[in-house]
């Protein structure tokens, strides 16, 4: 990446002040204009020049008139002004990272093919974002303050959170988080502000628990760990208060799974609680995940016995689902996800031939349009290959995930390149592995 800085960057300080975080968090670019020119000095024609704006269309933003929603614009105007990602929602950009980590970092759009696969994701943005809906799925009527809510309205809508959940199969939560986000508070403002009965608000409860999760997953994709920790926290108070131990054991899950790239004991100890809280009498698909997450807590702690212990205990589970109903948001939880944590838990363990095998069967069967999460398992595949000596192929592997990461909102493939391609680097000299370390330096 060149190291141009646009005229309209903006001053840290002025980035600090409350009345412009303000702003960025509600998407109020009029202000944010305002207060570039006022404070900063930063014409309104160098902003529409540097945003490829029209210069009258930022002259009305900066007067109240209308507004920015398409992820495009609202990334270019990040660009262009020098705000961080995270005020704006957003992955964080390329720019904000250290040279040193850029050079090692993937291009957006470097490929023919990644752009092709990025345009296809930022097009479903922008048809779904702008009004927080996945296409033909209804608005809701929110009720008014004191009005009476039915009890068909908690079912409408879980209905509703398993059809937004979609948008996570094909984007990053830079994209997807005001999306979730928006979704629980607007519960939350029902719970507080309508009258129901006892049961629709056990209900009520158990919904804004399974929202907050998906925001809180998307927070923790997005870069957003303080966020990600309390969305959590509050789910598992709610899904408690609600009676729901299944929601409250995911959210549980949710938390050690955040917290063993950090505390590995506090990890473990969350992941089993997790399996705990949730029970025995747990849907199959619900007590498969939740063995899952703390079979991954025991392996990046290097405890190979309770590894294979948990990973058994989540086929079991998992040889138990039926045609009974299981939660929608396990709904992503078969044997290939198994077999994926499977090879992703012996990589961690620095057992490469275990890995390799269930890795290269699960990923073949794996679609590209699942760009971050394909791209994030085929890093852990590269992974093993180096760890067995096999240079060539790990560089073979490392190239997919470069093209496949490009463009993804989420933080987690660039946190799994880094060190992956610092890894490589110590095999410069094979050429294999000069190339893919060209195709991932930013120019």
């Amino acid at each position: 990446m060149s190291a141009y800085e646009p005229p309209t960057a903006l001053p840290r300080s002025l980035l600090a002040r409350a009345e412009m975080q303000a702003a960025l968090a509600a998407h109020d670019f009029g202000t944010v204009f305002r207060l570039a020119r006022s404070e900063a000095r930063i014409s309104y024609s160098k902003i529409a020049a540097e945003c490829e704006m029209k210069p009258e269309r930022v002259g009305r933003l900066a007067r109240g008139e209308g507004s920015v929603t398409t992820f495009e614009k609202i990334a270019r105007i990040a660009d262009a002004l020098r705000i961080p990602g995270s005020l704006l929602g957003l992955a964080p950009r390329e720019w904000e990272a250290p040279t040193s980590l850029r050079r090692m970092l993937p291009a957006p759009g470097h490929s023919r093919e990644a752009e092709g696969n990025d345009l296809r994701r930022r097009e479903l943005f922008k048809a779904t974002a702008g009004a927080g809906l996945v296409v033909g799925l209804p608005e809701l009527t929110h009720p008014r303050a004191g009005s009476r809510i039915g009890p068909g309205l908690p079912a409408q809508l879980r209905a509703r959170a398993a059809r937004l959940r979609r948008l996570d199969d094909v984007l990053g939560g830079g994209d997807t988080y005001r999306v979730y986000l928006g979704e629980y508070e607007a519960t939350k403002t029902m719970l507080r502000d309508a009258t129901y009965t006892d049961a629709t608000g056990r209900a009520l409860l158990s919904v804004l628990a399974e929202q907050a999760q998906q925001a809180g997953w998307a927070a923790f994709d997005g870069g957003r760990q303080e966020d990600a920790a309390t969305l959590y926290k509050a789910s598992h108070r709610a899904a408690v208060d609600s009676g729901d131990s299944e929601l409250a054991g995911n959210a549980l899950a949710f938390l050690a799974y955040q917290a063993v790239g950090g505390n590995r004991r506090a990890g473990i100890e969350t992941a089993a609680r997790s399996v705990a809280e949730a029970g025995p009498g747990a849907a199959p698909g619900v007590r498969a995940l939740l063995y899952e997450r703390l079979a991954w807590a025991y392996s990046v702690a290097g405890l190979a016995v309770e590894t294979e212990r948990a990973l058994e205990s989540a086929g079991a589970a998992l040889a138990e689902v039926d045609d009974a109903p299981q939660p929608d948001w396990v709904s992503w939880v078969d044997e290939t996800e198994l077999r994926i944590m499977t090879g992703r838990c012996w990589t961690e363990l620095r057992r490469p031939l275990r890995a390799v095998p269930v890795l290269e069967s699960a990923l073949a069967r794996y679609d590209d349009d699942h760009a971050r999460d394909k791209s994030l398992y085929l890093s852990w595949l590269a992974d093993s290959y180096l760890t067995a000596g096999e240079v060539e192929q790990a560089a073979a592997v490392t190239s997919r995930v470069v093209d496949l990461a490009s463009g993804v909102a989420s933080v987690r493939p660039r946190e799994r390149l880094a060190p992956l391609l610092l890894r490589l680097g110590e095999h410069q000299a094979v050429p294999a592995v000069a190339e893919v370390l060209d195709k991932a330096r930013v120019v």
